[in-house]
């Protein structure tokens, strides 16, 4: 049977899509986790060659093993997906939806109960900042629970995972070894600029904008901003001194 030239063309350039798509997660794969071990490899895992503190507690140290699992998933399903291994993909996502109630519900006990100790980076007040860690996990839940939903239409999944990858970047990027870490225009600038960036390349290259990655990227950026405004408030200051209460 012959094959038109024009419909081989297409299915060239969207197998070439494909695989710019699967070389592209992997390799956020790789990059997201050695961006966590530079901002917590001083105080989680290379802690005995830096010589710090102890973690504050057994929760801390859970925090650290649930996010850790995270980022080992995120890789698993990222290389399952390039190497068209779909239904182990897809089975293995079960067990993401579980391991996603755990980083949800220990991210925000861990936000609390660093606000109960009083830890704050410096120049922000314990109970003000609680917001950060928490209003993190909100916006990972619904970024993660309109994954869940989208996870049959791949493109707009895949994209939405990427940010909850972008999401949890700011506690690792406030962290590196530079002053100007600890400032939101870093540590909230970096990830909303990448995502605007993704979100433009993304476009670029399939010639249409994906709904569902803009919305994310809005909910992100959106998430990140309004926590700066909100963590003076009577409203949240109230509802913060209640959950350290």
């Amino acid at each position: 049977m012959a094959v038109n030239v024009n419909d081989a063309v297409v299915l060239s350039d969207v197998q070439r899509s494909r695989n710019f798509e699967h070389r592209f997660f992997i390799t956020v794969a790789i990059l997201f986790p050695l961006a966590v071990i530079i901002g917590f490899g001083p105080t989680y895992y290379l802690k005995p060659f830096f010589n710090t503190p102890d973690l504050p507690s057994l929760l801390v140290k859970f925090h650290g093993i649930v996010m850790t699992s995270w980022l080992a998933l995120f890789f698993i399903q990222a290389y399952l997906i390039s190497s068209k291994r779909i239904r182990v993909h897809m089975n293995l996502g079960l067990f993401s939806i579980a391991l996603a109630i755990i980083v949800f519900f220990t991210g925000v006990f861990t936000g609390i109960a660093a606000a109960k100790r009083g830890s704050a980076p410096p120049g922000f007040d314990p109970i003000r900042f609680m917001i950060i860690p928490i209003g993190d996990m909100v916006v990972f839940a619904i970024l993660f629970t309109a994954a869940v939903i989208y996870r049959k239409k791949a493109a707009d999944h895949k994209r939405l995972m990427l940010l909850t990858v972008l999401n949890f970047l700011p506690p690792a990027l406030a962290r590196f070894p530079f002053e100007a870490a600890g400032t939101p225009f870093f540590f909230y600038g970096v990830p909303d600029i990448l995502a605007i960036g993704l979100l433009a390349l993304d476009t670029h290259r399939n010639g249409k904008l994906n709904k569902m990655f803009l919305a994310g990227t809005i909910v992100m950026i959106l998430g990140h901003w309004l926590r700066l405004v909100l963590m003076g408030t009577a409203g949240w200051l109230a509802v913060a001194n209640w959950l350290a209460s």
